[in-house]
């Protein structure tokens, strides 16, 4: 009787196993796709980098995307805040 369990569990072992192999596979062929699609706007003269940070964008929520850009503006802005002067110490 325990080598039917056995056989049974290696069954759906090995189905599970070869559905998770084709999810690789196709993973791998659509990331191979995505590349393609970079390759061909870079060769129209767009530029990658820009077109990543729009995908990025668009995944974001409208709150989410409003907190980044008011940071980004923030931070900025205290970057080019002039320092405040050094205190003296008494010696």
């Amino acid at each position: 009787m325990a080598d039917d369990t056995i056989g049974i569990a290696g069954d759906r072992i090995r189905s599970i196993v070869e559905r998770i192999e084709k999810v690789e596979e196709e993973i791998k062929d659509l990331m191979e796709a995505k590349k393609e699609i970079f390759l061909e706007a870079k060769s129209e003269g767009l530029d990658v980098k820009i077109l990543k940070e729009i995908i990025k964008l668009r995944k974001q929520d409208k709150d989410e995307r409003d907190e980044h850009e008011t940071l980004l503006e923030v931070y900025l802005r205290a970057m080019d805040a002039p320092s405040p002067a050094p205190v003296a110490q008494a010696a």
